[in-house]
């Protein structure tokens, strides 16, 4: 094998690879040779169809296969060669045969930059911690209480946490939302499903009663007809119903999978599952924390702009699909708008990579065993999800990655210098305004 490479950027590097042309040739007959002695072909006997036919059948898909294979192989070997640290995917290219009839092909990619010895003790970093405390398992319960009220009816008028069933239509300077008709919806007052300034309009209403609202929706709305437009909102009330809340009994208790329907066992149960939401926050937030004085430190760094600009529009793609998903099929977003956060998530990974790289950290099989036993509990099946992983391929690198990364942020953190902020459950649980 004949290797040469090229430097065509900062980061940027291209290998050219030539191989013997018989390298290909004997993976592609050894593998031609043994569909001969194993394919079912209509007309020939078993171990028995000749080398022609199952040239002419497969020969095309198994020269494909083989040369992807050869690729893959030939190349760890020239990155081993010249030791390189790839940042991303290679781009492949199959070349012209050689004069010699060899095999050629040119891989570019960009590397990982020179970030020097990275010292985690340099860090400063604040470390969250927290804990479950009874009144959170209390708070739990009334959660799983309000979700399992069930609505009547009342004359009285709607009052904050009550459901109102609405009728709606709004009207602007140019259009009728809907054209024809009315949008019917319902809203729990306070809940802020509905527009703020017509939900909070719902307080005081009665079933039957009537109301015109002026209100301006936002540039991003929802429905393209009334985004950034200012308009005349008709809301009729047709029902009003109170939350009745059910009592923590046994039957509530056993609707939960507990089978002995006892509240210390319920309670047990809340309390393992908010200790394991806990855990995922702390983690999250350590890794942000992390990755950010990270970053912070290696900002002058010359990043891989490829890999970049890849991030970035993957990350608008995401971003498009899931207001698409919430019903704002009007909104789009470019790549331009997540360079900055881009650049950040490929630099922290980056960093991540080379501290695990130089401290030579490997992967702590029993961590990985403990973090799938973990997302395995939280399903109905636990035993059905980890063969589920045990057989996917995809999922079980994901998992890898995923624990890898857990283990060098705790690597870090426990050498940087750290201080150290409590917080109650309620607080670290809390969405960021």
């Amino acid at each position: 094998m004949q290797v040469s490479l090229e430097n065509t950027a900062n980061l940027e590097r291209r290998l050219t690879v030539s191989l013997p042309a018989d390298r290909l040739e004997g993976v592609v007959g050894n593998r031609l040779r043994e569909l001969a002695r194993t394919a079912n072909i209509k007309g020939f006997r078993k171990g028995k169809v000749p080398t022609k036919v199952i040239e002419q059948r497969f020969g095309a898909q198994v020269r494909n296969e083989a040369f992807g294979e050869l690729v893959r192989e030939s190349l760890g070997e020239a990155i081993r060669q010249q030791d390189l640290k790839l940042a991303g995917n290679p781009d492949i290219q199959a070349e012209p045969q050689g004069d010699g009839g060899e095999i050629r092909y040119t891989a570019t990619f960009e590397i990982v930059p020179d970030f020097g010895t990275i010292d985690p003790a340099k860090l400063e970093i604040e470390r969250v911690n927290s804990s479950i405390e009874e009144s959170d398992i209390d708070a739990m319960i009334e959660t799983l209480r309000q979700q399992r009220r069930q609505w009547e009816d009342v004359e009285r008028a709607a009052e904050p946490g009550d459901m109102a069933q609405v009728e709606t239509f709004a009207e602007t300077a140019s259009a009728r939302v809907p054209a024809e008709g009315v949008e019917r919806g319902a809203t729990v007052i306070g809940s802020n499903v509905m527009f703020p300034a017509l939900e909070s309009r719902l307080a005081g209403m009665k079933a039957g009663d009537q109301a015109q609202v002026e209100v301006t929706f936002p540039d991003n709305w929802r429905v393209a007809e009334l985004a950034g437009q200012p308009a005349k909102v008709t809301l009729k009330v047709t029902r009003v119903a109170a939350a009745r809340l059910p009592e923590v009994d046994e039957a509530f208790i056993k609707s939960f999978g507990i089978k002995s329907g006892k509240l210390e066992v319920f309670r047990k149960e809340v309390r393992s599952n908010l200790e394991r939401e806990l855990k995922g926050n702390l983690m999250q937030r350590l890794r942000a924390e992390v990755a950010s004085k990270l970053v912070a430190a290696y900002k002058d760094v010359e990043l891989p702009p490829r890999l970049i600009d890849a991030e970035a529009r993957s990350m608008a793609a995401n971003a498009t699909q899931q207001a698409r998903q919430q019903g704002q099929a009007n909104l789009g977003f470019e790549a331009a708008q997540f360079m900055d956060a881009a650049r950040n998530r490929v630099a922290a990974a980056l960093l991540v990579g080379e501290v695990a790289r130089q401290n030579e950290l490997r992967l702590d099989n029993k961590r990985l065993t403990e973090t799938l036993q973990l997302i395995a509990s939280t399903y109905e099946d636990p035993a059905q999800v980890v063969e589920l992983y045990r057989n996917d391929a995809n999922l079980m690198a994901g998992l890898r990655n995923r624990v890898m990364e857990e283990q060098v942020i705790d690597w870090i953190a426990e050498r940087a210098q750290s201080t150290a902020k409590t917080m109650s459950f309620a607080e670290l649980m809390r969405p960021a305004a």
